[in-house]
């Protein structure tokens, strides 16, 4: 076979969007390596540009407009190109150029023109969470009323939906009605390897956040938001200082402090006298400040309400850190089954009873944790694995 030609689309390339736009840049020089040839369509503006150097045909049809992102440009577009792909990959839901594409498949095939297939990948969006959090009635009204109007077809229509793991996969059913894809495949999802660091970069991120050279701490690395469940968190710490267990500090890094939710996580910490001087606020930190956060770490800890696939969780894996997460994050299995961490429920309960076992265990035990973990990495999460297993499912459904 020559090599395939995937088109992806995409809401935007830029890197300010991250997740879904990351994960493309990550992948397509792996599946470039393997026979694949990758473009991608946004609806960005025309002239937008970006920090990144990308090595790959980006064409802009935007501003897409309005909540929809509809653009004029790009139905027409795809009806003039569809033709010269293979496949098409659709990343994200409940935008309009996932409808353009179906419309666009539809129009070839109707003109008797070569017609590729084409797949969604809805990266967690398909999650019941979001349709039952109560935080979210009115988007969740939106969704549904939109999904009966338009995405169910598109999604439907389509030669089949891509998953980055299997429990996102089996979520995905429990969420709208009418959901019936012809095909559901679990493709993974995979990181570039971390930055590398050495001792004295670890010796210097506990200086800078007031930690000695060699004390231990647990690490909390994400966004301050009531979905990742760091009061859980914070409650369940101070519970288990209360029985007199011995914890290493407690390190949250990320932004949103200043938002009600961290404000409200403040002063619950300002309350309680057992957490003065235990739990240290680094802000948000990147590059070799983030890598060295996660090899100096004891364990990284999520105790989230709902993670597609946890990006940071796959960080620590690769730096050796066990991870300490909730069964909301959807690569628990995986986790669990590799011994690489710790798996509860995404209560204050659950949360307490994974930080005692974890505070419990010997350090030969945790040792042996942290072996484990990177073990997790190199079988499940690299994007070399990733890329495999993506091309692999593309070309056996040709």
């Amino acid at each position: 076979m020559d090599k395939l030609k995937i088109l992806r689309v995409i809401e935007s390339m830029d890197p300010a969007y991250g997740g879904p736009c990351q994960g493309i840049r990550n992948s397509i020089p792996e599946l470039n390596a393997m026979g694949a040839v990758n473009e991608v369509v946004s609806v960005d503006a025309e002239h937008a540009s970006w920090s990144v150097d990308d090595s790959f045909p980006i064409y802009r049809l935007g501003p897409g407009k309005g909540p929809w992102g509809y653009s004029s440009k790009l139905l027409t577009w795809l009806k003039a190109n569809l033709s010269n792909y293979d496949v098409v990959l659709i990343h994200g839901l409940w935008q309009y150029y996932g409808f353009a594409v179906r419309k666009a498949v539809a129009w070839l095939r109707a003109n008797g023109k070569n017609t590729p297939k084409y797949y969604i990948m809805p990266h967690g969006m398909l999650d019941p969470y979001f349709q039952n959090a109560p935080d979210r009635k009115m988007k969740a009204l939106r969704n549904l009323v939109f999904w009966n109007l338009i995405e169910r077809n598109t999604l439907n229509s389509a030669d089949g939906v891509l998953f980055t793991c299997q429990e996102e996969l089996e979520l995905a059913r429990q969420t709208f009605k009418g959901y019936a894809p012809k095909e559901e495949i679990n493709v993974g999802y995979g990181i570039l390897p971390p930055q590398e660091v050495v001792d004295s970069d670890i010796t210097a991120f506990r200086k800078q956040h007031g930690l000695t050279q060699y004390e231990e701490y647990l690490l909390f690395l994400s966004r301050i938001h009531p979905k990742k469940g760091l009061l859980d968190l914070v409650k369940a710490y101070n519970a288990l200082l209360e029985k007199k267990l011995v914890l290493p500090k407690l390190v949250v890094a990320g932004p949103g402090m200043d938002s009600v939710y961290g404000k409200s996580i403040s002063d619950y910490i300002q309350g309680q006298a057992l957490l003065k001087g235990k739990i240290v606020f680094t802000g948000m930190i990147a590059g070799k400040q983030k890598w060295s956060g996660f090899y100096g770490a004891k364990a990284f800890v999520l105790p989230s309400h709902q993670e597609n696939f946890g990006i940071a969780v796959v960080e620590a894996l690769a730096c050796s850190c066990p991870v300490l997460i909730s069964n909301k994050v959807n690569i628990w299995r995986e986790i669990s089954e590799g011994s690489g961490g710790l798996v509860g429920d995404d209560t204050f309960e659950g949360t307490l009873k994974t930080l005692e076992k974890f505070s419990r265990l010997s350090d030969s035990e945790v040792k042996e944790m942290k072996e484990n973990a990177y073990r997790v990495y190199k079988n499940h999460f690299t994007i070399k694995q990733a890329g495999k297993n993506l091309l692999f499912a593309l070309k056996s459904h040709q």
